[in-house]
């Protein structure tokens, strides 16, 4: 099997993935589930009771994406969750750091483009952050409780929408990035809060979820370092409301880190312990 593609790992017995028509409607039922939160509280006010608490909240929002897909399609992509730490330690920052820093470029040329098109939409991005607006009150929960968030949503969309296909056989690549259109979509409030300067936004959702796929990917099948960096990512966001300093700080550190490491890698100086790079194929 070629690197680019994506297949079942050489050990251990061969793996029957569950039929795509059931993995499909997990995919829906989860969209569905997500997006509810941004529609079903505005069409039927008697929902809030339950929209407008946050375990009810969570239950519909994540609870029952992770019960639709483990009914759906099974447990197998989450079989190796904490597995190969150290591997998906050294891709993770990798390819978080890496990712992030295109993604800064991305917004930097976007902005150019504004600023030769429609400046005035960029006035638009100075309109309040409706997560950060609702964690104000008590900002080291939201910190803390970023994590939380970082591990349900990675073991949604790398455990189970990506992962289903590390049993089937064809370019990784283009599963990585259809899911991570669907994950980047998913964040709904920002297109509804910055209008015609979303787009500015979404491109670095759409390159986050890129990276955890990627670490998923290379790491085969750990979902705890990229659980951790999202909850990291996260968690920086709301510090800034505490400090800005810090906020900062932590942000550029690790992805500081994790563009040294990914031009080690691609300098292919090898790290203590790890495999020898490029990678071995995936079978």
């Amino acid at each position: 099997m070629a690197e680019g593609e994506w297949g079942p790992e050489s050990s251990g017995p061969a793996r029957v993935p569950a039929p795509l028509g059931r993995y499909f409607l997990g995919v829906i039922i989860t969209v569905f589930a997500i997006l509810s939160q941004y529609f079903v509280p505005e069409l039927f006010p008697a929902t809030d009771v339950v929209y407008g608490n946050l375990p009810c909240d969570l239950a519909v929002v994540y609870g029952i994406p992770i019960i639709a897909f483990a009914a759906l399609v099974g447990g197998a992509p989450l079989r190796d969750w904490g597995r190969r730490m150290g591997l998906a330690t050294w891709h993770g920052l990798r390819f978080y750091g890496l990712l992030t820093l295109l993604g800064l470029l991305v917004v930097f040329v976007l902005e150019l483009v504004y600023l030769a098109v429609d400046p005035a939409a960029l006035q638009l991005l100075s309109r309040p952050n409706p997560a950060l607006e609702q964690a104000k009150g008590n900002p080291w929960f939201y910190v803390g409780f970023s994590f939380v968030i970082g591990a349900f949503e990675e073991t949604i969309f790398r455990g189970f929408m990506f992962g289903y296909w590390r049993d089937r056989s064809g370019p990784w690549m283009v599963p990585a990035v259809w899911t991570s259109v669907v994950f980047a979509g998913v964040h709904l409030y920002y297109g509804t809060t910055y209008g015609a300067a979303a787009p500015l936004i979404f491109p670095g959702l759409f390159l986050l979820g890129f990276a955890f796929a990627a670490t998923y990917r290379f790491s085969r099948g750990n979902l705890v370092v990229p659980a951790v960096l999202h909850g990291a990512h996260d968690a920086a966001s709301f510090l800034q409301l505490i400090s800005l300093e810090w906020s900062l700080i932590i942000s550029y550190l690790i992805v500081g880190v994790g563009a040294l490491i990914g031009l080690a890698h691609y300098l292919r100086r090898e790290p203590s312990g790890l495999p020898p790079i490029p990678l071995p194929p995936l079978r």
